[in-house]
């Protein structure tokens, strides 16, 4: 059976790039190896933090194409997914300072407050120093996006494919590939590869230099039921950065970035390693004073992170590559899935998502 493209992972960047190419006209068929709504990859979930706050432009301009696109699928699906809370950065102004310059220049609004001031605020928080607050920050409900995205895509006349996995991936030339799977040899002009943590060991020919982690996160229970949260993330000088939100129905999320245990995604035993659950509530009964830090429901996900946190959105010969998005890729989903339909017509990557050329 042959497609125009074969989109292989049904998490989000795979969901996204089907509506995308699907709403441009394309036959697409997308391949996701579990039941919907599973939870073995990086995509489940209720909570994601959105927000412009990057010290880079190019990331900020990916971030507004981002909240474009995700309020269109609202509108086409009829599902609430992104929702404004304001954020917060505080810590290591030296961090901070370039986020606020490259907000200003973009002209987002921002703004510094003392740390008292965001203490009352945000009781829920501690400050040891200046905050940095942007109101065009939130959450995005990663389960919901996911099946928002599936719809829109099949709306378009894609066709969406779950407990299907993908056994291999074989080049036919610059213009055909094929994909094995348990049920058959499929073809197609590209191939989008959305695979997450199992991307490199899908395509082991391109020496994809990404590294699968398994994070654990929790969520916290808040002393003041309805007291306001900010999504927040706080600049450690030396340690690893600590991101959180407020999750309705779940608590309060909390997660040190990228500080997991290397994984094979396909033996993950989905536990919390105890010197990092016990870092994590160290941290939060610290800096978080506004929930109880005795209460962590730990989250098991996957990280799977370039070198540089960089992503990685390009084209080799049939395939297009969709990889790498480091633990802070969630928020340009939409934006992401655009690019790719880009690349699958002939566009260039942008150069800061290229892979390395020999």
């Amino acid at each position: 059976m042959s497609f125009d493209v074969i989109v292989v992972g049904g998490g989000a960047m795979g969901s996204a790039a089907a509506w995308q190419l699907a709403r441009r006209g394309a036959d697409v068929l997308l391949l996701e190896q579990f039941e919907p709504g599973h939870h073995r990859g990086a995509s489940h979930g209720a909570s994601r933090i959105f927000r412009f706050a990057y010290p880079a432009p190019d990331y900020i301009a990916l971030a507004r194409r981002a909240l474009d696109l995700w309020r269109e699928l609202e509108s086409d699906t009829g599902t609430a997914l992104v929702e404004l809370t304001g954020g917060v950065d505080h810590g290591d102004p030296a961090a901070i300072e370039p986020i606020a310059q490259a907000l200003a220049a973009a002209g987002v609004p921002g703004q510094w407050l003392p740390a008292g001031e965001a203490a009352e605020r945000w009781p829920g928080l501690r400050f040891d120093g200046p905050a940095f607050f942007h109101p065009s920050s939130g959450r995005v409900h990663a389960d919901h996006a996911v099946t928002a995205l599936q719809a829109a895509a099949v709306k378009q006349g894609a066709v969406v494919r779950h407990r299907d996995p993908v056994l291999q991936i074989l080049v036919r030339g610059d213009d055909r590939a094929e994909i094995v799977t348990p049920n058959g040899i499929l073809d197609a002009e590209r191939v989008v590869v959305a695979a997450g943590a199992w991307t490199a060991k899908l395509l082991p020919q391109l020496g994809l230099s990404l590294r699968v982690t398994q994070e654990q996160p929790a969520h916290f229970t808040p002393l003041h039921p309805g007291r306001s949260w900010p999504g927040f993330i706080h600049h450690q000088p030396g340690r690893a950065g600590v991101y959180g939100m407020f999750t309705p129905g779940e608590g309060v999320k909390v997660g040190l970035h990228g500080i997991g245990v290397p994984v094979d995604p396909d033996h993950r035993d989905f536990a919390a390693e105890p010197s990092r659950a016990a870092e994590l509530e160290a941290y939060v009964r610290n800096w978080v004073p506004g929930v109880d830090a005795s209460t962590a429901v730990p989250i098991s996900c996957t990280y799977t992170t370039t070198p540089t946190e960089d992503f990685v959105v390009d084209r080799v010969g049939p395939l297009v590559v969709a990889a790498g998005f480091s633990g802070h890729g969630f928020k340009f989903t939409p934006a992401i899935g655009e690019l790719v339909a880009g690349l699958v017509a002939g566009r260039p990557s942008p150069d800061r998502f290229r892979l390395p050329r020999g």
